[in-house]
């Protein structure tokens, strides 16, 4: 139901230069290649997925080209994360980060047990077992993560061919990620005092990044934000993206690639809020702004420690010889 991707504190490349990296957690808006190498039917390996990609071939990524993570990879400067199931993932690849998001999984290990509540408790125990990983994650050595509340699931093409009133947006659907966005934000915040690092846990609005275009597509270059590009029946929302599949020509003029994931210039357009937007889009600031911070700060103990190797340097070069 939603999307964790965390920047991680990683291993010192040498005792006066520090390195980061980038973990990525969460399903298939974030996978980039895990499922290859799983028994499992929930794969983006086959055309035309990757039709637009810089390889142009299906890379295990449900788009058309990059995803979320590509993109953020790009404004950190860094190449992009590896899936943590590929035989590449070794030497100095490590130091970059990984990518352990699988499409198919969830906040649960447990499927079905949603109808053992009424929807406002599910939300709650989702809420409450969700604060326990991301507790982990900190508790590991990540310090800034990034998590990315549930967009408009019920306005997917998916949704409004199976679910919607007269091809609108699917009420149910959406009712959940109202009520479980909010409940998500709170809670980060209150870990944030936890931790007493502001920042630590950035809330990202998906929902709002994506209602944005989904309201008013035109506004952003889109066509449409009813219809997929790939796929079949109404609004190409049923079945899989295949080579069968209906195949739109410009994928720049829509805001869904398949049944449920955006297309890649959709991508990059919530990449961008999260990147520089407002606290309407990403609290309590922005992945720029603690980039800043973070590089201000370790600045600042570079600077610290050179002062203190140049006090030991005068220490040791004053001290009488026998």
């Amino acid at each position: 139901m939603a999307v964790v991707m965390a920047v991680m504190a990683a291993a010192a490349a040498s005792p006066a230069e520090g390195a980061r990296a980038f973990f990525v957690f969460g399903d298939s808006l974030v996978d980039n290649g895990n499922n290859n190498y799983l028994l499992t039917s929930a794969r983006a390996d086959m055309p035309p997925y990757g039709i637009d990609h810089p390889s142009h071939r299906p890379t295990g990524r449900f788009s058309n080209g990059l995803n979320i993570p590509d993109i953020i990879s790009e404004h950190l400067g860094a190449e992009p994360t590896l899936p943590y199931l590929s035989p590449d993932l070794r030497g100095a690849k490590l130091l970059v980060g990984a990518n352990f998001a699988s499409a198919g999984v969830g906040i649960l290990n447990d499927t079905g047990i949603q109808f053992q509540f009424a929807l406002p408790d599910y939300v709650r125990f989702l809420i409450s077992e969700y604060k326990k990983i991301l507790q982990r994650l900190y508790d590991m050595g990540a310090r800034r993560v990034l998590v990315t509340g549930t967009g408009p699931l019920g306005c997917a093409p998916a949704e409004r061919a199976l679910r919607g009133r007269g091809g609108g947006c699917a009420p149910q659907v959406m009712r959940a990620a109202e009520l479980f966005n909010p409940q998500l934000s709170r809670a980060l915040g209150e870990m944030n005092a936890r931790v007493g690092r502001p920042g630590a846990f950035m809330a990202a609005n998906s929902f709002r990044v994506h209602f944005d275009f989904i309201s008013n597509p035109a506004a952003f270059g889109f066509a449409t934000a009813r219809d997929a590009c790939c796929g079949q029946g109404p609004n190409n929302g049923l079945g899989l993206c295949t080579a069968m599949s209906n195949l739109c020509a410009d994928r720049d003029a829509y805001v869904f690639w398949d049944a449920y994931h955006p297309t890649e210039k959709a991508n990059r357009i919530i990449v961008s809020q999260f990147v520089r937007g407002s606290l309407d889009y990403v609290s309590p600031l922005n992945l720029s702004a603690a980039l800043e911070i973070d590089a201000a700060e370790e600045a600042a103990a570079a600077a610290a420690r050179r002062r203190r190797q140049r006090a030991v340097a005068r220490l040791v070069g004053d001290k009488p010889h026998a």
